[in-house]
């Protein structure tokens, strides 16, 4: 990975050209996670309780989550309330492949890690840890030693109470082989995590920080450790942040949910706007009502853009990693353009 100084960042003059958004899938719920393959085939995250294979020719099949009766229906509606939202049944939120290309699923509906085959077959892995439910179960991700990673947002029921009020009781555990363990605590609202190339720091999303934090790793006889916690960028994002992803330079792209921005922080931490798909007006009561902790569902709700409404994720993908997918909470297809740097690999494609 090439490490740019402050000066020589080639998105310092990028800027998302909405003219050049193009569209893939169609009829999805609620895409978002997406996971890139080296043919161009997308995995997608669907709210109908299940994935949606994406071929690269543009042909998608839903694969819905089988052998397990809690794996009901839970489509999705644009028209119901934000509290109702994502809380029935099964909802695959964050994604990762596993070693034997199975896919690993953060449920956020039923609140356990789980594996799924290409063909649906799914089984839980984990629901419970130090005797207790595991919690509002958010994201996934693999590292390159086979260790699994997960966030889980916060234990407050509703969640929607954490998400409004800033309750600082997310956590994140590993899973090694020493079973699963919590390695770190006191999040507001643990979302996305990803690694740097060197797998040295763990970066953190905090989506009611609003902020990123960053982690070092510690490898020890006893399993891998967190520690030297710090914020990453600025203290205050301007916005939910949800997703984040690497490129090859360094910068971490990041989409802020609701405000509907996609933003990238530079190496040295700075805050650059690639692309602002929101509401001006809702946009900016929402970020009133953050300051004060004040902010209701009903400001979430109102707050949103029409690219990919309620931006939720952000995926390399392409031959050369150069083509930019952005996941959403509210979205029916998957936007993608090009990006003049390349992303991160996927753990998966190393192998």
């Amino acid at each position: 990975m090439a490490i740019l100084s402050k000066n020589n960042n080639p998105l310092n003059e990028f800027l998302v050209d909405r003219n050049l958004i193009s569209y893939v899938g169609k009829d999805l719920q609620r895409p978002e996670c997406i996971l890139a393959e080296r043919d161009g085939t997308l995995w997608v995250a669907d709210a109908r309780g299940g994935v949606t294979q994406i071929d690269s020719d543009g042909t998608q099949k839903f694969i819905g989550q089988k052998a397990n009766s809690i794996f009901e229906s839970a489509i999705v509606s644009s028209t119901e309330t934000f509290e109702s939202k994502f809380t029935i049944g099964t909802l695959p939120n964050g994604m990762a492949f596993s070693s034997d290309s199975q896919i690993l699923i953060a449920n956020f509906g039923t609140d356990v890690l789980e594996t799924m085959d290409r063909q649906g077959n799914t089984r839980t892995l984990y629901d419970r840890i130090d005797g207790q439910p595991i919690g509002k179960v958010n994201f996934v991700l693999r590292d390159s030693k086979n260790r699994i990673w997960l966030t889980i947002s916060t234990r407050v029921n509703p969640w929607t109470l954490a998400a409004s009020s800033r309750v600082c009781d997310g956590y994140i555990a590993v899973v090694d082989e020493h079973g699963i363990r919590v390695v770190a605590d006191n999040f507001y609202f643990t979302n996305e995590i990803r690694l740097d190339v060197q797998e040295e720091w763990l970066y953190i999303v905090e989506t009611t920080g609003p902020h990123i934090s960053r982690m070092r790793l510690r490898e020890s006889e006893l399993g891998v450790t967190l520690t030297d916690r710090e914020i990453f960028g600025p203290s205050h994002l301007g916005g939910y942040p949800d997703g984040i992803a690497f490129d090859s330079f360094g910068n971490l792209w990041c989409t802020l949910v609701m405000v509907d921005q996609l933003i990238a922080l530079t190496p040295q931490g700075d805050k650059l706007l690639l692309l602002d798909d929101g509401d001006p007006v809702a946009s900016r009561i929402l970020l009133e009502k953050i300051a004060t902790g004040q902010s209701s569902t009903e400001d979430m709700g109102r707050a949103h853009g029409t690219i990919a409404p309620w931006m939720a994720s952000v995926t390399f993908g392409g031959p050369d990693l150069q083509t930019v997918y952005i996941g959403s909470l509210r979205g029916t297809t998957i936007p993608f353009f090009r990006s003049p740097v390349a992303g991160l690999p996927m753990v998966h494609w190393f192998e």
